[in-house]
């Protein structure tokens, strides 16, 4: 497996992304409303990642920098987002891989937490998170609040 740096706005982000907001509608019954520019993703005040195997796009995830605002964010947070991993790449590792190494370019960018937000229904995604040592926090962004969402942070 190749993990690359992409922009937001490349053919295979766009695709895993259209097939990540698929699952969620599949899951959840709608998709996730967050608005997410391209520019978002620029190095380096964020990245996004795409792993590549045989050839092909099999998993992406990206984060963003956020600071002190109403949202709930605080000073040199990165927020994780979009990770994904197609159903026939799943119980390889990618997903662990993947997230290793966004943390590393978050802190390599100076950030010094990263957040995530992710639904209750997805179990995989909870087990992930807490095994990577990932802990509860308090809720923020469009989400904050909302029934099925989980919030987590871990320093970096």
């Amino acid at each position: 497996m190749e993990i690359r740096a992409v922009a937001y706005d490349h053919p295979d982000a766009i695709k895993l992304s259209e097939l990540v907001q698929a699952e969620y509608v599949s899951r959840f019954g709608y998709d996730d409303t967050t608005a997410l520019r391209a520019s978002y993703f620029d190095p380096p005040e964020g990245l996004y990642l795409v792993a590549y195997d045989e050839g092909g796009p099999v998993a992406s995830g990206g984060w963003r920098s956020q600071e002190a605002e109403d949202d709930g964010y605080t000073c040199g947070d990165a927020e994780l987002k979009r990770m994904y991993v197609v159903p026939e790449a799943r119980g390889r590792g990618l997903a662990r891989r993947m997230l290793a190494a966004l943390e590393d370019s978050a802190r390599e960018a100076g950030r010094v937490r990263m957040v995530l937000e992710t639904g209750t229904p997805l179990t995989e995604a909870l087990a992930l998170y807490r095994s990577s040592g990932y802990v509860p926090t308090t809720g923020f962004g469009v989400y904050r609040g909302h029934p099925d969402s989980q919030f987590f942070e871990k320093p970096l």
